[in-house]
């Protein structure tokens, strides 16, 4: 698991808290309920009321992939695919029929049987681009909803002060009150403020780039099971799939790949 999120967020809060302890004050004076229900509750309901319930009651999911998704090095998958051309070079592509069943990653597993069932070349690339694109689709309409949170959260913070301000000046009649009033009603846009920039818009980044990685190998499988239905030799599909990682991924999977020739 990724601990980048959880580390983030988590840490930022500490903070914040700790700030509120050195500046004199105590973290339960803006650990208040009222402001906090308004700001995610309502930036919640206004970015639900922006786009289809579906987006919104996947709400969980999206939150449960940004804490704990998990980021398998690409040479890994480098590694699963040259061993399956190796088998398929070795002893032809129908082979893999069983060794399909042993295949982790689901976009490699359809790939790899759309192969075997003898797809034309042309079509399995179309078939397998179109997944990729619906993909997209599906991960931007998702992030849409956290991006929104994050641009309304701000604006229900300065709706939840004012209606404090509205409260205070309903009660100037008891002075010894007001101090404590109007500090809590500046709590709502320091909430407002705080989700937004430290929770919703860093989530929807991260969201962002894991559906970036996600995408990158769904690409690098595309030209992977295209390269074992050809036949290709396995060095070649080794080399061409390496150019395609980042520079120091491509790297360590040399040197991985160097290794274990040596051994």
């Amino acid at each position: 698991m990724d601990l980048a999120a959880i580390i983030g967020v988590v840490v930022a809060l500490i903070i914040v808290f700790v700030v509120q302890i050195l500046e004199g004050g105590t973290p339960a004076s803006i650990l208040l309920l009222p402001a906090m229900l308004l700001v995610f509750g309502g930036a919640f309901c206004a970015a639900m009321a922006g786009g289809v319930l579906k987006d919104a009651l996947g709400i969980g999911g999206l939150l449960q992939k940004a804490f704990m998704a998990k980021v398998a090095p690409p040479s890994k998958l480098v590694d699963d695919i040259v061993k399956l051309a190796e088998r398929a070079r070795r002893e032809g592509l129908l082979a893999l029929e069983d060794a399909v069943k042993t295949v982790e990653h689901p976009f490699l597993k359809r790939g790899l049987q759309l192969a075997i069932d003898g797809t034309d070349p042309e079509e399995l690339h179309d078939i397998l681009h179109a997944e990729i694109a619906a993909k997209k689709k599906a991960d931007k309409a998702g992030m849409k909803i956290l991006e929104n949170m994050g641009g309304y959260a701000p604006t229900i913070g300065i709706i939840g002060t004012v209606m404090g301000l509205v409260h205070v000046l309903e009660n100037l009649d008891k002075p010894e009150t007001l101090g404590h009033s109007i500090a809590a009603a500046f709590v709502a846009t320091l909430w407002g403020v705080l989700s937004a920039n430290v929770i919703f818009l860093p989530l929807a980044s991260r969201l962002t780039r894991l559906s970036g990685i996600e995408v990158d190998e769904m690409e690098l499988v595309i030209d992977g099971v295209l390269a074992i239905q050809a036949g290709s030799n396995p060095r070649l599909v080794a080399q061409k799939l390496r150019s395609l990682l980042p520079p120091d991924a491509a790297k360590a999977a040399e040197a991985a790949a160097t290794t274990k020739k040596a051994a």
